[in-house]
């Protein structure tokens, strides 16, 4: 039997929607009075653990579970030692640069040199401006990070954006992308090498459903 980790919040009720499809039943997480964090597949073929997504590479990387699906932009973050087999095609939105609109900066490049910027991605935030070549501090935010600029704490933000209506509805604008994220799959490594629990073939389910979508 395999264990798949699913992402709590934006990504989940897709995730089910694609287990569902090649046969893996985990609904019951989708309903709001069940207070569950692990069940089985009614045909006791799998289990799953619904997890914050942060948590979904570790519990893949120490083996806890076998598959998992999170954002692209949380395997940049954590850059957990975990088998990345496929682009899902969904969930998708961008980590960005943004500082409000009333600022004099169109670009990230024109952040003024050890400027602050608020993030909860401080890997990335910090990757990315010294591929720029430009020194700031980067402030671990965890909560609402838009109010970094709008209380004058930082000058920017680095942080995910779907449609961008959180941004306007608070004064901000993009300057920049980092990359475009959507949902990946991925599996522990050792356990995909010796298809553990039949693992390679519910992988290949899973690519299959995904190749249909391009």
């Amino acid at each position: 039997m395999i264990t798949v980790a699913l992402p709590k919040g934006a990504l989940l009720v897709d995730s089910i929607r694609l287990l569902q499809a090649v046969g893996l039943d985990f609904s019951a997480f989708l309903d709001k009075a069940n207070r569950q964090l692990q069940i089985s597949d009614p045909s006791n073929t799998a289990k799953a653990l619904l997890v914050r997504a942060q948590d979904v590479p570790v519990y893949v990387e120490y083996g806890q579970a076998q598959l998992g699906i999170v954002g692209y932009d949380v395997l940049r973050e954590k850059q957990p030692q975990v088998a990345h087999l496929a682009d899902l095609q969904f969930g998708s939105c961008r980590l960005s640069v943004a500082v409000k609109a009333s600022s004099p900066y169109r670009s990230a490049l024109e952040l003024p040199p050890h400027g602050r910027v608020a993030s909860k991605f401080v890997h990335c935030a910090r990757e990315y401006f010294d591929s720029l070549d430009l020194p700031v501090e980067i402030v671990p935010l965890y909560g609402s990070v838009e109010l970094g600029p709008i209380t004058g704490m930082s000058e920017a933000i680095v942080d995910l954006v779907s449609t961008g209506r959180t941004l306007q509805e608070n004064g901000l604008i993009e300057i920049d992308k980092l990359f475009e994220s959507t949902a990946r799959l991925i599996a522990h490594p050792l356990s995909y090498r010796l298809s553990t629990g039949g693992l390679n073939s519910w992988v290949e389910q899973l690519r299959a459903l995904t190749l249909t979508k391009v």
